[in-house]
């Protein structure tokens, strides 16, 4: 079983409200290392809401002190991308969640999102790059890398990368269908698989990886990692709406990086008994940093209060 060590709640917008466009949310952690004294913390965040109460969303970062990532170091001064024009997908959202360095690039893949008539909104995956070292990134087009197929007729999100060999990896998030519960519309979702030669051009149908505990289970962004091994993997998952719509944390295993097996009480973590992360835990990013292997989550709200560490840690330490 996985044991982590809660390091506390690191970036909190909501107290802080660094930026006019940083003002509520922290979401899809993403660490990456940036030199060897900063490790920087791509986030979703957003501004208040508008009249209508809604929201709009942009990517930026948070920088910590390498060696204590308790400290915040740097906070990003605008967003990295701007989003998406008239009809885009990302007109209205850009929340990025993976970062591969290839090359002498380092590939952003993102979620954008924009608005929608009978639901509240439909998603798709794109792609930015930088040559700058992470400095600034620029969209690699107009469109997305990962949209609605003949399979996948809702949406996709949350994506994951994970470059082996010569060999792309991408788990993402493939929208089933839509309910409507207690006077609002709520989005199921499970975590499907696609690859790729070259990181651009996908190969994907939506088929599901991990198995569902009903029927609705929603299933959030997918972060493997090697260790011991094999491969191991935590995701979060909830029931859409009612009292069972807050996320826990759920693992998964495998030997190939295609099939896994569901355990999630070899998780190792869970919402606190009180505090920023009481009520949920969500988008979780595990990074090695140094030779320790961290997990970068969200908590509370769908990380309206921002993000927190957790540090892996073996059985018999306290």
């Amino acid at each position: 079983m996985l044991k982590w060590k809660k390091l506390g709640q690191i970036f909190n917008p909501c107290a802080s409200q660094p930026r006019p466009w940083m003002q509520e949310y922290a979401q899809c952690p993403t660490a990456f290392i940036l030199n060897e004294n900063t490790v920087r913390v791509f986030i979703a965040s957003r501004p208040k809401p508008d009249s209508d109460l809604k929201y709009v969303s942009y990517p930026g970062y948070v920088d910590l002190d390498r060696h204590d990532l308790s400290k915040v170091v740097a906070i990003a001064e605008s967003p990295l991308l701007a989003l998406g024009g008239y009809g885009a997908f990302d007109e209205f959202g850009i929340m990025p969640s993976s970062f591969i360095e290839t090359g002498n690039s380092i590939h952003a893949y993102y979620t954008g999102w924009t608005r929608m008539s009978s639901v509240p909104y439909t998603l798709a995956i794109g792609l930015a790059t930088s040559t700058d070292g992470g400095s600034s990134f620029a969209k690699l087009g107009q469109g997305p890398v990962l949209g609605l197929s003949l399979k996948e007729a809702y949406f996709v999100t949350g994506p994951s990368v994970l470059k082996v060999g010569d060999e792309w990896y991408m788990w993402y998030l493939s929208g089933k269908k839509w309910l409507f519960a207690e006077g609002k519309h709520e989005p199921v979702y499970q975590v499907a698989l696609a690859t790729s030669s070259d990181g651009i051009n996908w190969q994907h149908d939506g088929q599901p990886v991990v198995p569902r505990l009903s029927d609705d289970e929603c299933q959030d962004i997918f972060s493997p990692f090697f260790m011991n091994g094999k491969w191991h993997a935590v995701f979060a998952w909830r029931h859409p709406s009612t009292s069972g719509g807050a996320y826990r944390m759920g693992y998964a295993s495998s030997s190939d990086l295609k099939t896994w097996v569901r355990d999630d009480a070899q998780a190792g973590i869970s919402t606190s008994d009180s505090g920023w992360d009481a009520q949920m835990i969500c988008y979780p990013n595990i990074k090695e940093i140094d030779g320790r292997i961290f997990m970068f989550y969200c908590g509370n709200s769908f990380g309206k209060e921002g993000f927190g560490v957790a540090e892996l840690i073996s059985e018999d330490e306290q």
